[in-house]
């Protein structure tokens, strides 16, 4: 009932705000002086629609592709605010980052807005000195991580926040966790959502989205999940209109701009499709593992919620089989055909003088590739979510000339700008597309000059192969939803296999036919 009344306080609160603003629009904004940036005209645009959303009292979100720039497009709006704010007593914004990225925020505020006053929130109550509120006291801005404000926001809440900045926003896409909910608690009158990836996997996720930074425009998560979501998700002749009024509804709240459109300046990415042949000993392997997890998992699928966990699983023991056996039985003295691929790719790279970047979702993985990089003499860094000083390894990869760069996709996915490597590997294809194009986004941003080369590595006649085709019908509803109205129109017009994120019986078949 709590939650539903702050639902309801922020639906009346933003109606009002749109109201006002048909009848009494604000000025238009102008880049604020103290601003370190010359902003680029697509980044001008951007900080002009959020500085006018903010001064109507409304929020947005900022979905421009990775490395265009978006943390200083969103200082701007906040520095504009600040100089802007007469006597109205607020208290600071808050901006809510992933724990990776918290650090990137403070250094870019110092860097492009050194005007601002500025706070970083390392740890809890307990564990700090200075209580939240004194923190907070004649400050700007304030830097905390999710982790930290769902433990405390009714801390944040007493804040009494200007507004809320939303970084990689995907972290509150889902609308039954505590973070979704802590950030409506919040209460802040205005909050943006500042990610590449409004939409990971499917509608219920940009349905959070705009429940966080436009109440009420999506009407409850039942309505939507019955009036757009099951009508698009279910395919049809009437997809492409359901989609186009969908984006119709949310237009005026969300600016998304990709590289292509205005970045022409960017160097060319070149994507590669590795193929790897197992060996004759880790294809037996997977071929058995295969048979069994057919026999024991097929008859789950009648009832895949229930049986879920077990399902995923099984698809993941098939999974890291199909990348190195000793991923499922360290004792495997079957060959590592991957790793058997990559070296040789690494060591051309690094010969010619490129850095790359090395992607696995499975930390072991990066492990044993390491250990491969040692005993042939290759010298690299390593990220993973347990590296201490994590800021100081990737301030020494981009100050030195180790050619690699190992990094597990959770913890390096987003929040770097490793614009001095030019080559991305992806050992092992994700379900969703869009955490590998943030992982390749760390190279391929502005600042990068080099034509940027990604390699993918998948293993023939695996259950890889059959991930790479659930990808492509992610791409078709995030495309759709998010394209242009002809775009989109031809992205999603009488497709079924637009599909939703959850796992179905008919992908799992598919996955192990």
């Amino acid at each position: 009932l709590l939650a539903l009344d702050v639902v309801e306080e922020s639906q009346s609160n933003w109606l009002k705000a749109i109201h006002d603003a048909v009848t009494n629009p604000p000025p238009p904004a102008h880049v604020p002086s103290g601003l370190t940036a010359t902003l680029r005209p697509y980044q001008e645009t951007g900080f002009q629609w959020l500085a006018n959303l903010r001064r109507a009292g409304l929020g947005g979100v900022l979905a421009d592709d990775m490395g265009l720039g978006k943390t200083v497009q969103t200082l701007a709006m906040i520095l504009d605010e600040r100089q802007h704010r007469g006597e109205v007593d607020l208290g600071p914004w808050i901006v809510v980052a992933p724990t990776s990225v918290v650090a990137n925020w403070a250094a870019e505020a110092r860097k492009f807005t050194p005007g601002l006053r500025v706070a970083t929130v390392e740890a809890t109550t307990k564990r700090r000195a200075q209580s939240l509120a004194l923190m907070a006291h004649n400050v700007d801005v304030l830097i905390t991580s999710y982790t930290l404000l769902r433990l405390e926001h009714e801390e944040y809440a007493a804040l009494n926040p200007t507004g809320m900045i939303l970084d990689e926003a995907q972290q509150a896409k889902n609308p039954a966790s505590k973070t979704f909910t802590s950030l409506l608690k919040v209460g802040a009158p205005v909050t943006f959502a500042i990610t590449g990836t409004p939409m990971e996997n499917n509608l219920t996720e940009l349905w959070a989205m705009f429940a966080l930074v436009s109440p009420g425009l999506l009407g409850s998560v039942k309505q939507f999940r019955e009036r757009v979501q099951k009508p698009i998700e279910k395919g049809g002749e009437q997809v492409g209109e359901h989609m186009a009024l969908l984006r119709r509804r949310i237009a005026p709240f969300l600016l998304r701009r990709t590289k292509g459109l205005v970045a022409s300046e960017l160097p060319d990415k070149q994507e590669q499709i590795m193929e790897v042949e197992l060996a004759p000993a880790h294809r037996r392997l997977y071929d058995r593992q295969l048979q069994r997890e057919r026999q024991r998992v097929l008859h789950l699928a009648d009832d895949m919620d229930h049986n879920r966990v077990e399902v995923l699983s099984a698809l993941t023991r098939l999974r890291q089989l199909s990348i190195d056996p000793k991923l499922v039985a360290e004792d495997s003295r079957a060959p590592s055909s991957k790793l058997d691929a990559l070296l040789p790719l690494l060591q051309e790279a690094s010969g010619e003088g490129h850095r790359t970047l090395v992607f696995s979702q499975f930390t072991r993985y990066i492990h044993m590739i390491a250990a491969r990089l040692d005993a042939e003499g290759i010298s690299y860094y390593y990220l993973d979510g347990t590296t201490p000083r994590r800021a100081k390894v990737i301030e020494a990869f981009a100050e030195g000339d180790d050619p690699v760069f190992l990094i597990s996709l959770k913890a390096g996915g987003v929040g770097l700008n490793l614009t001095m490597a030019d080559y991305v590997v992806l050992t092992d294809p994700w379900w969703n597309p869009a955490v590998e194009e943030q992982a390749v986004d760390r190279t391929h941003r502005i600042g990068q000059t080099r034509n940027v080369h990604v390699y993918r590595l998948v293993s023939q006649n695996t259950i890889e192969e059959k991930v790479l085709a659930l990808q492509d019908s992610k791409r078709q509803l995030v495309s759709g939803v998010l394209a242009e109205d002809g775009a989109g129109k031809a992205a999603g017009a009488g497709s079924g296999a637009v599909g939703g994120a959850r796992l179905t019986s008919e992908d799992l078949r598919m996955l192990l036919e």
